[in-house]
């Protein structure tokens, strides 16, 4: 467990540095325990550099995995040791829907059901509800999931958008400012791009204009609020960005994204607070659907 601990803590931040301080050991133990590690397995974890490390391919299959076993034990531990007499529901969804949708609706939640308390679980990497730590899953994608209870919350779609300061109102305004992508895990043809999106607009995509690149949804969005170009992102996630007037959509049609699937465990009916939730996150769902029918005609 000590080698797996010593793993994760320097995946998480590219240092055995910065790993020995968070574990209350030496750099020298941290190394250690990873070479030994590296050993049982027969492969390489990490490329070491001179004042940081990075997970070679084989360290980038195990790092997912073993953050969520962790993120588990910690879920359920917390869980043990909180008083009975309180309800507690976790939620896991992905990073950016954590940070741009249920974060800024936790509060009326609390509001209206202040005997239940939200534990908000974020990570792309697909829980497994058979576990129990998890009591709730929103899944973006086309479905099926077998195994568990899911239902339609509502699909998505994406839109370019701006920071208003930038001053560029039609697709021709483009090309001056550079093109903020998010890089999805898995390669799709149906996956809401740049590319997509010029096929639909009938304007070819220009492979000279600048470009900024994230692997997280939500730092895209900050990326975009702050100026630095435009972004192709989720009509659902930036609807407050929008509504507080921090980007604008003046470039023309949304392309289809994925749908939000609510799902649970199929073999136990949920619980009473589980319940409550649930009805929670589809009234929500019911308002995203009613503005965006209102966006679109």
């Amino acid at each position: 467990m000590s080698t797996l601990r010593a793993f994760e803590a320097a995946a998480r931040h590219g240092s055995f540095k910065q790993a020995a301080a968070e574990l209350a050991v030496t750099p020298t133990a941290v190394s250690h325990r990873i070479r030994t590690l590296e050993g049982h397995l027969g492969v390489r974890l990490f490329d070491r550099h001179v004042r940081q490390v990075s997970l070679t391919r084989a360290g980038l299959q195990l790092y997912p995995v073993l953050q969520q076993g962790f993120d588990m034990f910690d879920v359920v531990i917390r869980r043990l040791m909180t008083p009975a007499e309180r309800e507690r529901v976790t939620i896991s969804a992905t990073n950016a829907f954590v940070a741009k949708w249920l974060v800024p609706r936790v509060a009326s939640f609390r509001a209206d059901h202040p005997g239940i308390d939200l534990q908000l679980h974020a990570s792309d990497t697909v829980v497994d509800l058979a576990s129990h730590a998890f009591d709730i899953a929103i899944r973006y994608g086309k479905g099926p999931y077998p195994g568990c209870r899911s239902e339609v919350l509502f699909a998505d779609a994406y839109v370019p958008v701006i920071n208003p300061m930038l001053h560029a109102h039609s697709p021709q305004d483009m090309a001056a400012y550079p093109l903020i992508h998010f890089d999805w895990q898995k390669a799709s043809p149906d996956n809401p791009t740049w590319t997509k999106w010029h096929a639909e607009v009938g304007i070819a995509l220009s492979t000279t204009q600048a470009e900024f690149r994230y692997s997280d949804e939500s730092h895209a969005i900050q990326a975009a609020v702050a100026g630095q170009g435009i972004a192709l992102l989720s009509r659902a996630l930036v609807a407050d960005e929008i509504a507080a007037g921090r980007l604008i959509d003046p470039f023309g049609p949304a392309i289809p994204g994925y749908t939000y699937h609510l799902v649970t465990r199929e073999q136990s009916s949920p619980s009473l607070a589980v319940t409550t939730v649930m009805d929670w996150l589809r009234q929500h769902a019911a308002m995203v659907i009613s503005t965006n029918s209102c966006a679109d005609s």
